[in-house]
């Protein structure tokens, strides 16, 4: 798992060295976190143009013939991270400012998404220092160890510690790792995510096949697939862009289809019944005019407020068959408008709604303090929906406040679990191995739950008696602690020798008294 490999590689030399990289980062004046991001990747893309055009080389030199579609031409040769990673700090400097980025921005050289968004490249660093420093730090990585890119990559993103705009903010790894275990990608799908931001669910999805379908990807037809058919991301933040991209890369997919789409207000008509899986975490603070939102969007639910118009875009790109697990407000399970209702029913009696795990309140802090749950649904246009699964999340491995801090050992944290179980008391503080245990049997034995259990389905009848509201607490049924009742004349007669006792006791009273 790279989960594992994160621990295993970062709290080594690597890690120490990009903490101080960062600083140096913010002490040069650049103190967005994205920015920081955006400059590193676009580092490690030079470099990695390099290795590539240095393997060409050592392939046609073993063959005797001239390199096929070289990177870099005679005169281009200078600009090469192989020879500026040489030159003084200064020479250094003037290079990558003055010649790689700008040639970088025209680049044509690889057909692929990577050199597509690169081509609005801003060289921002401003002294020798820091570049020196940024260079030094990418020699030190082995560009041919996936694990070790990954993991430089996850933890470089694990420093963005502010929501963005729109409502935007990073979905916790751990939570993403569950909802592709509970999906479970296999190697013909086409997945889509159209918010994608940094590409989390694209980059674990791709860890799920490659981790599972290992023989699947030796075939050509399959690793075609994975390289330039199976991942698919939309943004319209072109920085977002730009980073998710290299993520892809840096995770071994080639030529991924992340691409810039107002995914809300462009027409779905390309890209309608296309996918077979969806995962996704949209943006769901905001509300979009009528004018502004895509027709075809509207006919589907009439409504502005965005985390509603997305459960009407995934419905629409999803071909029939295909599955989505998509994290929403909790008001989507409840709230009492038209268009939360329609949508609902639609969910349920159009389609087949498979489960609604509730999230607890503190799973996006420091980001943001709002509950969510996740919707997992296939599209069928023909209804299906015979009962849904809850489960009621309430602790997910890590402390709820705003310091997120993990409450058991790295081999106990996330969805997958190495060696034993975990206890009863290592449960109440990680519960994301029994949802994905439970989940896997939601259609057997979880059929028989009790709804004072953790988990438990519901049939379709007792959710549209309920108006189709799908928060769990409406279906939960409360333990009652029973009490032993004594027979009333049992109580009486207590009663009466208590105050025979008194009277006597008053009586006695008197009688001392004189």
């Amino acid at each position: 798992m790279a989960s594992a490999s994160l621990i295993c590689v970062m709290t080594g030399e690597l890690k120490s060295k990009i903490d101080r990289l960062w600083d140096a980062f913010w002490s040069g004046g650049i103190a967005n976190p994205l920015e920081v991001i955006e400059q590193i990747t676009y580092l490690m893309f030079i470099r990695r143009l390099d290795i590539v055009e240095q393997a060409k080389e050592n392939r046609t030199h073993r063959v005797g013939r001239p390199v096929e579609n070289p990177i870099y031409t005679d005169d281009t040769q200078v600009l090469r991270w192989s020879v500026f990673a040489n030159e003084s700090p200064e020479n250094m400097l003037a290079l990558v400012r003055d010649g790689v980025f700008p040639w970088l921005r025209t680049l044509g050289g690889e057909d692929s998404t990577y050199a597509h968004h690169m081509k609005s490249a801003r060289f921002t660093m401003t002294t020798s220092n820091l570049l020196t420093k940024a260079v030094d730090m990418i020699n030190g990585i082995d560009m041919g160890d996936k694990d070790t890119k990954g993991d430089l990559y996850e933890y470089m993103l694990s420093k963005i510690a502010t929501a963005g705009q729109n409502g935007q903010f990073r979905t916790p790894r751990h939570i993403i790792q569950l909802m592709v275990e509970m999906m479970a990608p296999q190697p013909d799908d086409e997945i889509c995510d159209p918010a994608c931001g940094t590409a989390g669910f694209l980059v674990a999805s791709a860890e799920h096949v490659e981790r599972t379908h290992r023989e699947a990807l030796s075939e050509p037809a399959h690793r075609q697939h994975f390289n330039e058919g199976m991942f698919h991301g939309f943004d319209f933040d072109t920085t977002m862009l730009r980073i998710g991209s290299m993520n892809m890369l840096l995770h071994s997919v080639e030529n991924p289809d992340i691409r810039y789409r107002d995914s809300l207000a462009q027409s779905a008509a390309g890209e309608a019944d296309r996918y077979s899986l969806i995962l996704a975490n949209p943006p769901f603070a905001g509300r979009l005019d009528h004018d502004a939102t895509a027709a075809d969007l509207q006919k589907v639910v009439k409504t502005r407020k965005t985390e509603l118009l997305f459960l009407a875009l995934f419905l629409r790109l999803l071909k029939p068959g295909g599955r989505a697990a998509v994290i929403v407000p909790d008001g989507v399970l409840f709230g009492t408008s038209t268009a939360h209702k329609e949508l609902r029913k639609l969910l349920v009696e159009g389609h087949k709604l498979d489960a609604v795990v509730k999230l607890p309140a503190g799973a996006f802090k420091p980001y943001a303090a709002v509950s969510t749950a996740i919707l997992f649904f296939t599209k069928t246009n023909s209804g299906g929906t015979d009962s849904v699964w809850f489960y009621e999340v309430t602790a997910d491995g890590w402390s709820l406040d705003d310091k997120r801090a993990p409450q058991l050992s790295q081999g106990k944290l996330g969805p997958l679990i190495g060696g034993d179980a975990l206890s009863v008391d290592e449960h109440t503080k990680n519960n994301l191995p029994d949802v994905l245990a439970r989940w896997r049997r939601r259609n057997g034995s979880e059929q028989e739950r009790a709804r004072t259990e953790q988990s438990f389905c519901v049939p379709k009848v007792d959710i549209a008696a309920q108006g189709y509201d799908l928060s769990l607490n409406r279906y939960r049924e409360i333990v009652h602690e029973e009490v032993e009742h004594r027979a009333p004349n049992a109580i009486l007669d207590e009663l009466a020798q208590i105050e025979a006792e008194i009277q006597q006791g008053m009586s006695e009273l008197k009688g001392m008294l004189g």
